[in-house]
C-alpha cells in the first residue's frame, strides 16, 4: 500500500492549520499586553484583560503564553514594554494611509512599515502629514481619492495586503474612492 501514509495527511493539514493559529495567538497576546498596559495586570480588577484572557482561552492560547503577555504588557522581567502609535503616509496615486500600530520595537515596525510603502510606489509621512483627510473620524474621511490607473490600483492593493499581514499593525485605513 504505498502511497497512503496518515504522517504526510497530517503533515498537509499542519502547513494550513498553523499559520492562521499562530496569528490568532499573536493577536490575544496582543490583545492582553494591551490591557495590562491601559488597566493593571491584575484580571480581577481589570475587565479589559479579563476579557482578553477569557478569548484568549477560547482559542487555547497556552496559560505560559498567557503569563508570558501579562508580564511583558506590565513590563516585568526582561520583556519589553508595548507601544501604541499612529503612522501616516501616501500610498501610489495619493492615496493617505493612516495606521494604528502596537509594538515592543517602535524602531523595527517603522522601519517594516516604510519598506513596505516605499515598495508599492509610495512614502511614510511624518506626524499629521496625512491626518487633514481623516478629519476627527478616521473612517469616513473627508476627501475621496479615485485610482483610475489599473497598476496603481494593484500597487495600492499589494501595499494594503502587506501592511495587514504585518502582526503590528492593528487598524489600517484610506481614502481610496
Amino acid at each position: 500500500m504505498s502511497g497512503h501514509s496518515k504522517w504526510h495527511k497530517v503533515k498537509h493539514q499542519k502547513a494550513a492549520k498553523d499559520p492562521k493559529k499562530s496569528k490568532a495567538f499573536s493577536l490575544h497576546a496582543r490583545l492582553i499586553q494591551v490591557a495590562v498596559k491601559s488597566g493593571g495586570p491584575d484580571p480581577d480588577m481589570n475587565p479589559a484583560l479579563r476579557k482578553a484572557i477569557d478569548d484568549a482561552k477560547a482559542i487555547n492560547l497556552p496559560k505560559e503564553n498567557i503569563q508570558r503577555a501579562i508580564n511583558k504588557g506590565a513590563g516585568i522581567g526582561n520583556e519589553g514594554a508595548m507601544e501604541t502609535f499612529t503612522l501616516e503616509g501616501y500610498g501610489p496615486g495619493g492615496v493617505a494611509v493612516m495606521l494604528t500600530v502596537t509594538t515592543d520595537n517602535r524602531n523595527r515596525t517603522v522601519a517594516e512599515v516604510r519598506k513596505a510603502f516605499k515598495d508599492s510606489g509610495g512614502s511614510l509621512g511624518e506626524p499629521g502629514s496625512a491626518a487633514f483627510v481623516f478629519g476627527s473620524d478616521p473612517d469616513n474621511p473627508q476627501y475621496k481619492t479615485p485610482i483610475s490607473d489599473a497598476h496603481q490600483l494593484q500597487q495600492f492593493e499589494d501595499l494594503v495586503d502587506e501592511l495587514d499581514s504585518n502582526e503590528d499593525v492593528d487598524d489600517l485605513v484610506h481614502n481610496l474612492g
